[in-house]
């Protein structure tokens, strides 16, 4: 009964673990089908940087209660037990008797600086900043993924395009073959088509790893399993409208939007504060206690007690002498901000700066992308033209071969100029601080 028992329960727990090794490989094999807006707010939700960012914020409001319970009076007890093992003190004539003691104490004290007071604020503003690098850290993983988004598009129709190449020369490559076969071509000709067979499959296979890689990089930003299939709902003309992005030229940059200024701004502010804190080194520190102390004798007699039941106190510190080292500290202070000061205005000028150079760079990409996706279409259309004639013997294979070459090339130009003008669109965008 034993032995069965035991068979029993051993194959419990490889069921068991068979079930949840099932269970996590379903979760691991899992699949999301997301738009770009869908893909954002599941990044923003699940990326672990972020989830990091927002820890930082409850950590500077804990900082910031910190800070204000030590204006709080703090309030500790103690207890205590002596016993002196039946030990009497000499007084000369007469002896005392020093029984076993309980003692109770407890002790309430508060202390006033000018220090805490500006700790408060600095904690409140420290908080301030850490709303605005949430805020900027959100932002900027919705810019990546935008990004890694756009660049999967632009890869799956680069393979498309690359298939669809490969597709006509392997077309030509076998009526090429079966024309050197009887006689009426010569084989260079099915060698040059081989040859470019073989180099579009070379190339197709290397955008097959880019994409990969691409997939593997928007993994990380939704923060979902490695092995989790993604399916992208939309397409590049979906996303890249030429209506938005010339809107973008109409937008006004206010420098206040910017994350990196208003950064720049609350530490502005906090440096400020710090001058009033090195100040307050002159200012009076005041404080106050109350202390209860009851004793309990365990014996016939009671022993001699000096220590009052309750006792109250009131200190005013002033300062009135720290051999200028209190000056040294506000001085430094001070020059510390002025130099900040100098900081804030460069960062200003850097960015209104930038935003003349990302204006132009959307304008030339935009010009570019035009040009690239009609040279596109006319180098298809020639290609085409030049195959046909290929077929029928009124093209030579160099002519097909420099067709072929274009397309390729024209692709090739085509997808850079797509991703240049995305990357234009979203760190214009990106600085513009729109939403």
């Amino acid at each position: 009964m034993k032995r069965k028992a035991l068979i029993l329960t051993a194959a419990f727990l490889l069921l068991t673990v068979a079930y949840s090794f099932a269970q996590n490989e379903t979760q691991q094999e899992g699949a999301l089908s997301i738009s770009l807006k869908s893909a954002q707010d599941y990044a923003v939700e699940h990326n672990k940087t972020l989830q990091n960012s927002s820890l930082e914020i409850q950590k500077a409001e804990a900082a910031k209660w910190g800070a204000i319970a030590s204006m709080l009076p703090q309030v500790s007890a103690s207890l205590g037990y002596s016993n002196y093992c039946g030990y009497e003190m000499n007084l000369g004539p007469m002896s005392m008797s020093m029984p076993a003691t309980g003692t109770l104490g407890i002790t309430a004290s508060v202390a006033l600086t000018g220090q805490q007071i500006i700790g408060i604020q600095m904690a409140e503003m420290s908080k301030s900043l850490a709303d605005i690098t949430n805020q900027q850290s959100e932002d900027e993983i919705r810019y990546q993924v935008a990004k890694i988004y756009m660049s999967i598009l632009v890869m799956q129709n680069t393979t498309e395009l690359l298939e669809r190449s490969l597709e006509n020369l392997e077309s030509l490559q076998e009526t090429t073959q079966n024309a050197v076969d009887v006689g009426a071509a010569e084989q260079t000709d099915a060698d040059k088509l081989m040859v470019q067979v073989l180099s579009l499959r070379t190339s197709i296979s290397s955008t097959n790893r880019s994409l990969e890689m691409l997939e593997n990089s928007m993994r990380l930003q939704l923060g979902c399993g490695v092995n989790t299939k993604l399916t992208l709902t939309q397409t590049v003309d979906d996303i890249l409208k030429p209506e938005a992005i010339l809107a973008l030229q109409n937008e006004t940059f206010n420098v206040e939007n910017n994350y990196n200024y208003q950064l720049l701004q609350e530490n502005s502010k906090l440096l400020k504060k710090q001058i009033d804190l090195k100040i307050m080194g002159y200012v009076p520190t005041l404080s106050a206690y109350y202390q209860y102390s009851g004793r309990t004798y365990f014996g016939k007699k009671e022993g001699f007690n000096m220590t009052p039941p309750n006792l109250i106190g009131l200190t005013l510190n002033v300062p009135i002498w720290s051999s200028g080292k209190t000056w040294s500290d506000v001085k430094q202070a001070k020059i510390e901000y002025e130099k900040f000061q100098n900081t804030i205005e460069t960062t200003r000028d850097a960015l209104l700066v930038q935003e003349r150079q990302l204006r132009y760079n959307v304008t030339s990409n935009y010009e570019t992308y035009e040009a690239q996706k009609l040279n596109l279409e006319v180098t298809e259309r020639v290609f085409t033209n030049v195959s046909n004639k290929f077929e029928h013997g009124m093209a030579s294979s160099l002519e097909l071969t420099t067709a072929s070459s274009d397309i390729i090339s024209a692709q090739s130009n085509y997808i850079s100029a797509v991703l240049n003008l995305v990357n234009a669109q979203i760190e214009f965008e990106q600085l513009l601080n729109r939403k």
